[in-house]
């Protein structure tokens, strides 16, 4: 009994001990996130739809916080809402912004890397990018829809 109470506990360390190095770092910034979209009265047409996009570049409001260069709320071809920072992760400048087109791929203009957000991952599809697009956290609230940091 008190063997087996041993092993559990080691293979207990070992997995806490091996999740640290799971933790997915972003080469663009944490900067302030938070977003509120009214799906009844501001975005009716954004409910309930798939493969449509949002882009926030600049603040609506004075509460508004879009990230570090912008954020791109999606509808996937599920029917999920996903947000992403729309700075390029191999560029990571405020200024240099991925582009979506209407088929759910976000490209890079000045490194050409083309992002894949369809599902709602933004995983890197060719070119140089080791890393996804930094990803925010949607929660929907009866008829909000908010995007925030964590």
């Amino acid at each position: 009994m008190m063997k087996r109470a041993y092993i559990v506990c080691c293979l207990l360390a070992l997995s806490l001990a091996g999740c640290e190095n799971d933790i997915y770092r972003s080469s663009i910034p944490d900067v302030s996130v938070h977003l509120e979209l009214n799906l009844v009265s501001q975005y009716p047409l954004f409910a309930n739809s798939y493969n449509e996009y949002i882009i926030f570049s600049e603040p609506r409001y004075a509460v508004d916080r879009i990230g570090f260069g912008g954020v791109i709320v999606y509808t996937t071809l599920e029917g999920k809402y996903v947000a992403f920072d729309l700075a390029c992760p191999v560029e990571a400048k405020r200024d240099v912004r991925v582009e979506p087109d209407d088929a759910g791929v976000l490209t890079c203009a000045v490194c050409g890397e083309r992002y894949d957000i369809t599902f709602g991952l933004g995983y890197p599809m060719e070119g140089i990018s080791k890393e996804p697009l930094k990803r925010y956290v949607t929660s929907l609230y009866g008829n909000t829809l908010i995007v925030s940091l964590k």
